[in-house]
């Protein structure tokens, strides 16, 4: 586990979310067909935790409130995997999904040495208004991978180039 026998390029892995712009996707997509590998995209539901995990990565999960219980949670969303497909399938990339959970941080850090990954892209997140530098690196994914785990990290921003919005740290 986590040991590239050299048979098969080093995948990248992608976190994805709803609502993330096509761009962040483009991108991942670009990195993996440079590497000429394949692209996993991951969303992670923060609302579960994992209890059991097979040797072969499988992860049995449970929900954090043990008073609610939806079991569309136990698969991966299919309306964001049709926006993967719409996204990523004209790319050429060969891509598949995964369904992690628990922190988003340490659940892609995971993957990521379990599949023995070359990177891990993520993307900023876009804010309509200005917060304070300590909310913004509290909440930052990228900044929590930089710290917990030792491969490259590729940190994509929210806003599209030549698009003009506010810094995360700017009030106005």
């Amino acid at each position: 586990m986590g040991e590239n026998t050299g048979l098969d390029p080093q995948p990248v892995v992608l976190g994805v979310a709803p609502g993330q712009p096509d761009h962040i996707l483009h991108d991942a997509a670009r990195f993996a067909t440079q590497f000429g590998t394949e692209l996993i995209c991951a969303h992670v539901n923060a609302g579960r935790f994992a209890v059991s995990e097979d040797s072969a990565g499988a992860v049995t999960s449970a929900p954090i409130d043990p008073d609610y219980h939806d079991e569309r949670e136990d698969e991966f969303d299919p309306a964001l995997a049709a926006r993967l497909a719409a996204v990523l399938d004209p790319s050429g990339v060969r891509w598949s999904t995964r369904l992690l959970v628990g922190d988003t941080a340490d659940a892609l850090a995971h993957l990521a040495e379990t599949v023995d990954a070359a990177m891990i892209v993520v993307g900023t997140h876009e804010r309509g208004f200005g917060g304070g530098v300590q909310e913004f690196f509290n909440r930052s994914i990228a900044v929590h991978l930089a710290h917990r785990q030792n491969r490259p990290v590729v940190v994509v921003p929210a806003r599209a180039p030549g698009v003009e919005s506010p810094l995360p740290w700017v009030t106005r």
